[in-house]
This record gives C-alpha cells, structure tokens and sequence, in this order.
C-alpha cells in the first residue's frame, strides 16, 4: 500500500512523527514504520489519521488527490 502521504502531509502541517504517534497513542518508532511502509497500518488507526487531518482514508493511500473528505451518510 502507498502512504506517501502520510510524511507529506504531516510534514506541511510542521508535526514531528511523535506528534501523530501521540494522537495514535502509539510510540514514534511504531509509526515511522507505517510512514516507511515496513508495517501495515491498520485500518481503525488509518481512519483516525484521516479524521486528524480532515482528508479521506482514499486520499492518505493515494487513491485520489482530493482531499476533502466524504460526507457522512445518515442511516436510518
């Protein structure tokens, strides 16, 4: 899987890797693997780094380049 984006955009926001690994509640180390792509991320941590952000889970794995994420669907 392609998360180039994950460094890209943690970097344009001026955040350190132990910055997001706080909000994942993980150490640094765990979380550059997933930057350098020698760890899978797991889904429900991919889906808080896109709720961080405020971007789709698409376009942290670089299935688009719209960032705006989808809106919620209500299910009733």
């Amino acid at each position: 899987m392609n998360l180039s984006r994950l460094k890209e955009i943690r970097e344009d926001r001026d955040l350190l890797q132990k910055d997001i690994a706080k909000v994942l509640k993980m150490t640094q180390v765990q979380y550059s693997r997933y930057e350098t792509g020698t760890r899978l991320i797991p889904i429900d941590k991919l889906n808080a780094l896109a709720n961080f952000y405020g971007v789709s889970v698409d376009y942290l794995i670089c299935r688009t380049d719209v960032k705006k994420p989808y809106p919620k669907s209500i299910i009733k």
